[in-house]
């Protein structure tokens, strides 16, 4: 197991609501928890992940959707189990659609 830890500054879209899970544990699968957190304008992102030695993937993933949605007072945890970058992205748009009801 590697974990991986993200920090995106400057957000300007700030969450409303519960906490979210999305997603599950399984192969080739991951799950996404998705919570509001007082970061002074930040997005802090976690990654337990399965498959090591691709930080610069999962670091160019997490650039993307940082880029796509600008998240501010966000806390991310994610549980991987070897996805892929598609997969990636498309539980943590789930995620974030779950608690912004929009799109990027």
């Amino acid at each position: 197991m590697e974990t991986l830890h993200f920090r995106f500054e400057a957000g300007t879209r700030p969450l409303a609501g519960n906490p979210q899970l999305v997603g599950v544990v399984g192969s080739g699968n991951l799950e996404v928890l998705i919570e509001p957190a007082q970061l002074n304008g930040a997005c802090e992102i976690e990654v337990r992940t399965a498959a090591v030695g691709f930080g610069a993937t999962w670091e160019a993933v997490m650039a993307d959707f940082h880029a796509r949605w600008q998240l501010s007072d966000a806390r991310i945890s994610i549980n991987d189990m070897g996805a892929t970058p598609a997969v990636v992205g498309l539980r943590l748009d789930q995620a974030v659609e779950s608690l912004t009801g929009g799109t990027p």
